[in-house]
């Protein structure tokens, strides 16, 4: 039966102007880097596949993409899980999918504590890709990655990092040190945790945490609690209001920025002290009404946009250590409540990889997501992973209710 799951999940993987002294000038090429541009993925739909233990026996349908029998629990660094591409990291609160057409899946994963990335893929054991200099302290440290609007060609890597001095953007790429791309974003005993993602539309986006100052995400002169929106020298890009890195105010601690394929739609995931959201980002208006609430503070994380695909906003919960799909339409507005998956109570069998964080769209039907369980969770002895998400395995974003 785990033999039918792997192959069935293979199949489906298969388818499918604010403080301007703080910005630097350098070439945006990758020196001496040589390489082979991966397949560009196909925004088709992918075929139907049916998915392993559709049949279970009982005349009931098991859930689409999940096998009716459970999989074997870790062996060591061992994980018998197909979705699982790297095991035995330590705290992998960023990643950022790979450009591919999803037959070998590959992604980087940062470490936050360590400032490690790692090259994870599908079938081998991780390798180390590059070190960043990191301080760790609170909630911050290497928190976001994302690839280069024009990855394919320059091969380049953005992250979001805390030192010693501030948070900032830095750049890098395989066998270079990491350059400043945006520095002198404040930093505090709390609420340097930010991220960073592609807007899909050639320009990178920043979401920066309050510094431990609630005030600052509401001050026009500061880069603390913001959407930013830069270009791959760290300027504001092209079509920004007034010409300014901010598109948006009223961040706190983010812990996700996603974009649809398109790029026309933008989301951010935020935690308060009394609730955690999710926001629709549009430029030029400030982030004062989510598109959805969590009073119960799951800890939102990293997200992915399914909407082109299968209508819903998939977001990671850090701390409730499951997934959250919210049905969404294509013109941004969520519909329903969310569903809760992957979180060891729900599916055929209940299936949990306790904590997720950072995440990062592979292609259109494909997501890869980090684990933070030695973060405070219960790790297990593949713990810190990195795992691949279909919509067969969360669900589709079908409300409960």
């Amino acid at each position: 039966m785990r033999t039918r799951y792997r192959s069935a999940l293979l199949a489906i993987l298969a388818c499918g102007v604010l403080l301007p002294a703080g910005c630097a000038r350098f070439d945006d090429t990758a020196a001496g880097q040589t390489f082979s541009p991966a397949p560009v993925p196909s925004p088709e739909s992918p075929p139907e596949v049916q998915g392993p233990g559709a049949d279970s026996g009982d005349g009931k349908q098991a859930r689409p993409g999940q096998s009716a029998t459970p999989v074997p629990p870790p062996q060591g660094c061992k994980d018998f899980d197909p979705a699982v591409i790297a095991t035995c990291l330590d705290t992998v609160a960023a990643v950022a999918g790979l450009p591919g057409d999803g037959s070998t899946p590959s992604a980087l994963a940062g470490e936050r504590k360590s400032g490690r990335v790692l090259l994870a893929t599908a079938g081998k054991d991780a390798t180390d890709f590059a070190k960043l200099d990191v301080q760790a302290t609170g909630d911050g440290g290497l928190t976001g990655l994302a690839l280069s609007p024009s990855y394919v060609e320059d091969q380049l890597v953005f992250a979001y990092v805390t030192t010693a001095t501030d948070n900032r953007v830095v750049r890098f790429a395989k066998g270079q040190a990491a350059k400043p791309v945006l520095i002198g974003i404040p930093k505090g005993a709390t609420g340097n945790r930010g991220t960073i993602s592609a807007d899909n539309r050639g320009a990178l986006l920043v979401a920066t945490g309050d510094g431990g100052n609630p005030n600052a995400a509401a001050d026009p002169n500061s880069l603390a609690g913001k959407v930013l929106r830069i270009d791959t020298s760290g300027k504001a890009a092209a079509g920004n209001p007034n010409g300014s890195l901010v598109v948006a105010a009223g961040l706190h601690a983010p812990g996700g920025l996603c974009a649809s394929a398109d790029g026309g739609r933008v989301w951010a995931t935020d935690r308060l002290a009394d609730k955690d959201v999710l926001y629709r980002v549009q430029a030029g208006q400030p982030l004062t009404t989510p598109a959805w609430t969590w009073p119960e503070k799951p800890g939102a994380a990293g997200c992915a946009d399914f909407v082109d695909a299968t209508g819903y906003v998939a977001v990671a919960a850090a701390t409730a250590g499951n997934l959250q799909d919210l049905p969404v339409s294509k013109d941004g507005a969520v519909t329903g409540r969310p569903l809760v998956v992957l979180d060891g109570k729900s599916g055929k069998p209940p299936q949990t990889f306790g904590r997720l964080a950072g995440m990062s769209m592979i292609n259109p039907q494909l997501a890869v997501a980090g684990t933070v369980n030695k973060d405070g969770g219960t790790p297990v002895s593949s713990d810190d992973r990195v795992v691949l998400i279909t919509p067969a395995m969360s669900g589709g974003g079908n409300s409960k209710d």
